[in-house]
């Protein structure tokens, strides 16, 4: 998989909200209202992680899926800033993706992934071969 980043390569924002489990503005990030059909890999170890099919629009400012396309992908309780939420984290990169809420569409299985932009690297379907995900295309049929 190419699509790596390492973390020295990261801008302010990436290192942010990846390692320092920060929160980029919303309506203000590359994915919340993108909806070409493609694959969304973690930006520092290039692994699947959600797809254009599961992305919805919820109307939060950040990008919203309902489910994620591998299990790398992994939850934790976080009770920062007197919230209860639950975090949601790159296995792969240890690295921070945003929060996991049950308000998601009951028709997809009700869940909210609410993803930062910063820690997601967008591959378009017609690029997922040549750039080493072609196991990913049988999703898109």
């Amino acid at each position: 998989m190419a699509m790596k980043k390492d973390i020295g390569e990261l801008s302010a924002a990436e290192y942010n909200v990846m390692k320092e489990n920060g929160t980029e503005p919303p309506f203000q990030n590359a994915y919340w209202d993108h909806y070409e059909d493609g694959l969304y890999v973690d930006k520092i170890s290039g692994k699947p992680l959600f797809t254009s099919r599961d992305k919805f629009a919820s109307d939060c400012g950040w990008p919203s899926f309902a489910r994620s396309v591998s299990g790398d992908v992994s939850e934790h309780f976080d009770d920062s800033f007197g919230m209860r939420r639950t975090e949601v984290r790159s296995e792969t990169s240890d690295s921070h993706l945003g929060h996991v809420f049950p308000d998601g569409p009951k028709e997809l299985g009700g869940l909210r992934y609410c993803i930062n932009s910063a820690a997601l690297t967008f591959i378009p379907k017609n690029q997922m071969e040549e750039k080493g995900y072609s196991e990913y295309l049988r999703l898109f049929d």
